[in-house]
């Protein structure tokens, strides 16, 4: 299902502010909290969508990507980047501060989840070079990462076999006490990490041996990308829950993709238009030639028109490269440039002399003033 515009989601304006934003996403987020719609599975689904846009427009870095790339730029278009949405693991951890004691829900909601930390690992960033040939088309790569996955011998929980923890007894497994203190303004109530579990909610009675306790192990992994047709060199793409493995469970960091273009020998990229600079001889642009030109797909015939002047541009429409949105093709921009020798035999200087002669060689009186006024427009 083709997702929808992350502003219409939030019901915000395109040029928003950060507190609209917010503001738009807590609304959204309260009024379809899986503790207010038990087992409806539609606002579950909006739950993450609205989730999903204020992760991307609540991120200067995000937003600037997907306003200029759309879906694709952030995760969310073809390829397989970020496709599978956010769990709700993620949405609680990321922004269950949002909810606040809002509405009645305490921490995340008073329907029983727990306030307790949920650690997150950290993101990695690869480089993937691609040619023009492979943004043409769009690309499976695999690549293999380093990085920190979850210990299978604790289930990455940190204690040994996956079992050796208890319940922190300081906060009873919330992650996070309260106290009151007597002022002069009378009871204040304060809500503070657990300094006895860290607001991880259990105490590890007995590491695992094998990741010391951490509940993670450096270890390479062969991830697949599936890059979409279109993509330009410095877009940045996420692989959601790709990158390392949060320590003592969580939620995996996310990886970076970031597209390196290499240079084609042949073409020039131009926004989604390619550039060509073809070569011919006095003789062809003046008697007209069929010349072979390179494009994405292979060879192809361009005619030279007799007469053709240099610098002439001929357009080859849809030989371009495919926009990353899906709103068609661009074109192959050929420019006609005339090769000039700079050294000539004999023979062919006598020949040259000749048409210098010629009148037929000449610019006639309307192609004089035609040069005149380009003249004239380039030195004022």
């Amino acid at each position: 299902m083709e997702k929808r515009d992350y502003y219409e989601v939030l019901g915000v304006a395109k040029n928003a502010d950060a507190a609209e934003i917010k503001k738009a996403y807590r609304k959204l987020a309260l009024k379809y909290h899986p503790d207010r719609n038990p087992g409806d599975k539609e606002a579950e689904e909006k739950f993450k969508e609205a989730a999903e846009a204020y992760d991307v427009l609540s991120n200067e870095e995000k937003r600037r990507r997907y306003d200029q790339f759309g879906h694709a730029g952030v995760g969310g278009g073809a390829g397989g980047f970020g496709g599978g949405g956010m769990s709700m693991d993620d949405i609680f951890a990321h922004f269950g501060d949002i909810f606040g004691s809002f509405g009645g829900f305490g921490g995340f909601g008073g329907g029983g989840r727990s306030a307790r930390r949920v650690n997150r690992g950290s993101n990695l960033r690869v480089k993937v070079k691609l040619n023009l040939e492979e943004i043409a088309a769009g690309v499976e790569k695999k690549i293999k990462v380093k990085k920190y996955v979850a210990c299978q011998h604790c289930n990455g929980t940190g204690a040994k076999d996956g079992k050796s923890y208890s319940t922190c007894s300081t906060c009873k497994g919330t992650g996070q006490v309260t106290r009151v203190q007597n002022t002069i303004l009378g009871a204040m109530q304060t809500t503070s990490t657990c300094p006895t579990c860290g607001g991880e909610g259990r105490i590890i009675n007995d590491k695992c041996p094998h990741c010391g306790g951490e509940g993670v192990l450096l270890s390479e992994e062969v991830i697949t990308l599936n890059i979409p047709a279109g993509v330009a060199d410095g877009m940045q793409l996420s692989l959601s829950g790709k990158g390392n493995a949060a320590r003592r469970g969580g939620v995996n960091g996310d990886l970076i993709v970031l597209i390196e273009e290499e240079v084609h020998p042949d073409l020039i990229r131009d926004g989604n238009d390619l550039l060509y600079n073809v070569f011919v001889s006095f003789p062809e642009a003046v008697l007209g030639e069929t010349v072979e030109i390179p494009t994405i797909e292979g060879k192809a015939k361009v005619k030279i028109e007799p007469g053709t002047q240099p610098g002439k541009i001929l357009r080859l429409r849809g030989k371009g490269l495919p926009d990353i949105n899906g709103y068609g093709k661009g074109d192959l921009l050929v420019k006609v440039s005339v090769w000039i020798p700079k050294t000539l035999s004999k023979d062919d200087k006598k020949l040259v002399e000749k048409m210098k002669e010629s009148e037929g060689f000449r610019p006639g009186g309307s192609e004089k003033k035609s040069i005149f006024s380009k003249m004239k427009d380039f030195f004022d």
